[in-house]
């Protein structure tokens, strides 16, 4: 028994007709908005040997975050005038 060939990509299925289409078709049209909205995140297999899972993950980046606010200091704006160095 011979198996059917391979459907052509670029034909549509027999259910629809390009008048169904009135802006045409086009290739990855929500891609981008798909890219802006995911919010999966690929670890690098080192970084994922050390997490077991997710719940890891986020309590490590949490206390990083908290941290990071903890030692983050506004450092003083400069006065203009130079401190003189101290005579050796």
């Amino acid at each position: 028994m011979k198996k059917d060939r391979a459907p052509d990509k670029d034909e549509l299925r027999v259910e629809y007709k390009r008048s169904d289409f009135p802006e045409g078709l086009v290739r990855g049209k929500y891609a981008k908005r798909m890219r802006e909205s995911s919010n999966v995140v690929v670890l690098k297999p080192e970084v994922a040997q050390v997490f077991p899972n997710e719940d890891a993950v986020n309590t490590a980046l949490l206390s990083l975050i908290e941290l990071a606010q903890k030692t983050t200091r506004l450092t003083r704006r400069s006065t203009g005038s130079p401190k003189k160095r101290a005579s050796r």
